[in-house]
């Protein structure tokens, strides 16, 4: 389960004012919940687009400091999918991730990356620092 942060200054609700039906626009029917940090995240077992297995997103909430966004996908193997047909549904999965995601955060592929690469950076403690 990744989890991403929102634009400095912006905050998950006021981006998405219905995360359920955002989710269901972008992903599909939404079927079911799973616990997750004291939260529940949404599940879709059947994903509108065949390149997905299963999406499980939503909202983490950490009280204090801003919410963030937990994504998780599970990807059939490319292999299986481009054999059924399906090439055009897999350039589909990626844009579709990304726009969701710009969406919610604020943030588009790049900002995300540069973020994730400074949070390791950060968590990175050199051998002669104590």
């Amino acid at each position: 389960m990744r989890e991403y942060k929102m634009r400095r200054g912006e905050y998950l609700e006021d981006r998405i004012e219905d995360m359920e039906a955002t989710i269901e626009d972008y992903f599909g029917s939404i079927s079911g919940t799973e616990e997750y940090k004291d939260g529940e995240l949404y599940i879709i077992e059947d994903p509108d687009n065949p390149v997905f297995s299963k999406v499980t997103v939503g909202t983490v909430e950490y009280g204090s400091k801003k919410d963030k966004l937990a994504l998780d996908i599970e990807e059939r193997p490319a292999e299986e999918v481009i054999a059924e047909g399906h090439v055009e549904a897999a350039e589909e999965a990626v844009a579709i991730k990304n726009d969701f995601l710009e969406e919610a955060t604020g943030r588009d592929a790049k900002a995300r990356r540069d973020s994730m690469k400074r949070s390791v950076e950060d968590d990175e403690v050199p051998d002669d620092v104590s």
